[in-house]
């Protein structure tokens, strides 16, 4: 069966052509709202309630305007552009947990160098003011780049450039 006749019949209802379109796009639908929002749950997620508007939505996409799946993929940015943008996402990303320290603490396991949250705060104290400074606002306090740099009232590619750099002297501390 041809694309324009699925996307005809899932128009009119048909739920055996709406259920083709969706093994024939959600891989890839998936796939483009997980470069957006970054979580593979959360992508799945989304990529869950933009084919619940495709469902709803089919008589208004017009083959005129644009390919089905250009629609289906407009469909699904607007979507995860959405869910960045909202409270709850952005409260979600301040609560922060280890994996954001960029691998800080994927060494190997040795206990004579275990560090707990006490031994992390003993890492960071060494480091320069500046890193200290960022370090804080970016992992302890939760803050985002952005608001640290208002903070901070530098630019933000300077708190990006100094959070990269104060992490690799991290790591480097972590080996001594």
């Amino acid at each position: 069966m041809k694309l324009e006749e699925l996307v005809t019949k899932c128009q009119n209802k048909d739920v055996v052509a709406f259920e083709k379109l969706y093994a024939m796009y959600a891989e890839n639908v998936c796939g483009a709202i997980n470069i957006i929002v970054k979580d593979k749950a959360i992508a799945q997620e989304i990529c869950q309630d933009v084919f619940v508007k495709i469902w709803n939505k089919s008589d208004t996409y017009d083959a005129s305007k644009g390919r089905f799946f250009t629609w289906v993929l407009n469909i699904a940015r607007n979507a995860a552009i959405d869910k960045v943008r909202s409270k709850a996402y952005k409260q979600g990303k301040k609560n922060l947990s280890a994996d954001y320290f960029v691998g800080i603490l994927e060494a190997p396991r040795d206990e004579s160098k275990d560090i707990d949250s006490k031994g992390l705060r003993r890492l960071v104290k060494s480091l320069k003011a500046k890193c200290i400074e960022i370090i804080e606002l970016l992992y302890f306090k939760g803050m985002t780049q952005k608001e640290a740099a208002e903070e901070l009232e530098i630019p933000i590619g300077t708190v990006k450039t100094r959070n990269r750099s104060c992490i690799s002297q991290l790591r480097e501390n972590i080996k001594l």
